[in-house]
């Protein structure tokens, strides 16, 4: 068996183990500072054996490792890296390609094309949609806002992507009180500002307001970009497209909507009624290594008006080989030139899935974020803070206590079900108050597990309560 043979087989066989050993705690046994201690050595001065490498490799980080990958992981929007997306992405960098362009990696560009398509049909947005595959929602979000500066801009007469910002007209930007983060860095990045938005009201949930909109939208002039919703963070909730985007359509706003897990409620029939009306935006970002269970990093920036989308991202050189009729540059819908070829897992995990497959995916994960809900909604001085109409549960223990006698039970009783290891989840603030965030996102995820979910976070609040 040659060299190369024999590592990639070590590597099969430690990842498989991994994968295959059933997780004894959801969390880390080595924190940071003990991983640091691990790894940290002066540069080797020689080299060492390929296998040793990997071998200590694995066994230096495995410890460090969160059980992201198990059914019981509920921490954060993380998807389970289903092993047929796995498998295709060691295929992904045995192959070493960049994914640049057609010409770079014809397999990688032409597959892309594909997955495209079959997003665009699963989610049933417009067929004419461009799709660039992208680290993940941040980038994502940052694409479709890039293309909708440009475009918003463009109507009033100024080129963004030739002259900049600089003596541009002002554009509006619209938002609601509970966006995510990454929104707000990705305007943060495109020279719009994090703080220079017009927030809009939410609801106790954190969808928007429509008549907080129609109020703010009287006093809005020139270009407009609103920011919508779908899957808050905390609570899963989504914005009432169906009202809301036919307003700002009236302001000729570009809509973008920030769905890095929620769009995929569009697959489901069960789950599809929470964003009616989505389709009629403009542009929408999502995540692969969410529902779709692909191996990080994967995100789709969802464009309708491929042109915009294409002017906003396209890097052009000499060197470069141009795009002829029919043919497709993965370069020209995403930020990067050079770039993993991200299209492989997706391919692989939609074959595998197909749209069936992706629907009962969906199904599973809301349903056993339904089960988890009522059983510990039975427990006395538990409150589930939301309506669970997807996957998102946000808990409040103590919730008969006065406020900040809850914050210091909900904090305790986090710390415990994180130190007991049977699950792994996570604290959040929801309107000023302590609560425990669970996200039921990975494929795994059964009536069985949620069971088992529920019943050790009962056990932890018992404990300290």
């Amino acid at each position: 068996m040659s060299a190369i043979a024999s590592l990639f087989q070590e590597a099969a066989r430690l990842a498989a183990g991994f994968r295959q050993a059933a997780p004894r705690r959801y969390v880390p046994t080595h924190d940071y500072a003990t991983s640091l201690a691990c790894f940290d050595e002066p540069l080797p001065a020689a080299g060492s054996d390929m296998l040793d490498v990997i071998k200590q490799l694995a066994n230096d980080a495995e410890p460090g490792l969160h059980a992201t990958t198990g059914p019981r992981f509920f921490g954060w929007v993380i998807g389970g890296s289903h092993p047929v997306g796995v498998a295709a992405d060691f295929l992904t960098s045995a192959w070493g390609q960049n994914a640049g362009n057609h010409t770079a990696a014809p397999a990688a560009a032409a597959v892309e094309t594909v997955a495209a398509r079959w997003l665009l049909d699963l989610l049933k947005l417009p067929a004419e949609s461009s799709v660039g595959f992208v680290t993940g929602a941040t980038v994502a979000n940052f694409t479709c806002l890039a293309a909708a500066r440009g475009e918003v801009l463009r109507q009033v007469g100024w080129d963004a992507d030739a002259n900049g910002l600089f003596g541009a007209p002002e554009i509006t930007v619209l938002i609601g009180d509970d966006a995510h983060t990454t929104v707000f860095s990705a305007l943060q990045f495109l020279g719009l500002g994090h703080d220079r938005v017009r927030r809009l009201r939410t609801d106790p949930v954190g969808r928007i307001d429509p008549a907080a909109l129609l109020g703010t939208l009287d006093s809005v002039s020139g270009p407009v970009i609103a920011i919508l919703q779908a899957g808050q963070i905390n609570t899963g909730a989504f914005d009432d497209f169906a009202a809301i985007i036919p307003l700002l359509k009236a302001k000729r706003a570009w809509v973008h909507v920030d769905s890095a897990f929620g769009l995929w409620a569009q697959a489901s029939g069960k789950t599809s009624h929470l964003s009616r009306g989505i389709e009629a935006a403009d542009s929408w970002a999502t995540d692969g290594h969410k529902w779709l269970q692909t191996p990080y990093d994967c995100g789709y920036a969802i464009v309708r008006d491929e042109l915009a989308h294409r002017r906003a991202m396209t890097i052009a050189a000499s060197y470069l080989p141009l795009a002829g009729e029919g043919e497709r540059d993965p370069s020209h819908y995403v930020p990067e030139l050079s770039r993993r070829a991200r299209g492989f897992a997706t391919w692989a995990m939609l074959k595998h899935l197909g749209r069936e497959g992706v629907a009962a995916l969906i199904d599973q994960c809301c349903a056993s974020a339904h089960e988890v809900a009522d059983l510990l909604a039975r427990e006395p001085g538990i409150a589930i803070l939301n309506e669970v109409t997807l996957n998102q549960l946000v808990i409040r223990f103590g919730a008969d206590l006065p406020a900040e006698d809850g914050d210091a039970l909900t904090r305790k009783t986090i710390e415990k079900i994180q130190a007991d290891g049977m699950i792994f989840a996570g604290g959040a603030k929801w309107r000023g108050r302590d609560v425990l965030r669970l996200s039921v996102t990975n494929f795994q995820t059964t009536s069985d597990q949620a069971q088992l979910a529920a019943h050790s976070i009962i056990a932890a609040f018992k404990s300290v309560s």
